[in-house]
Formats: C-alpha cells, structure tokens, sequence
C-alpha cells in the first residue's frame, strides 16, 4: 500500500470512528476496522451488525481490562 492510500485508508477509519462514536455504537476503532474489512471483502453488513448485536447480548459490555485478558 502507497503512502497515498495508507493516508485515505487511516482518515476513512477516522471518519468512520467519528461516526460510529457519534452513534454511540460502543466500537472500538480496532473492531470497527475488522467489520469494515469484512465488509469490503463482501460479507453483508446487516449480517455482521445481527452478529455484533447478538455477541453484545450474549456476553455483555467488555470492559478495555476484559479484552486485554482474551488477547494471547
């Protein structure tokens, strides 16, 4: 990736955080570049955003200490 495309890639993410934190979604900007990238792969986003939904039901808010414990 060229220092052009790095630089649009990183100020969509930024945007699109801006938004989502706007929404109040509850992402953090690492899980919303993972969805955004399943996305762009051609995974359906209405899909992804059942799964989000339904994980957030199942397991409840994660706190920053709760993901840094499941990272190996």
């Amino acid at each position: 990736m060229d220092a052009d495309a790095a630089k649009t890639a990183r100020e969509s993410l930024d945007l699109a955080f801006q938004m989502s934190n706007i929404l109040d979604t509850g992402l953090d900007r690492h899980t919303l570049s993972i969805l955004i990238a399943l996305c762009d792969l051609g995974l359906n986003p209405e899909a992804l955003a059942a799964v989000v939904k339904e994980l957030r039901n199942d397991l409840g808010p994660l706190t920053p200490q709760d993901s840094a414990r499941h990272v190996p």
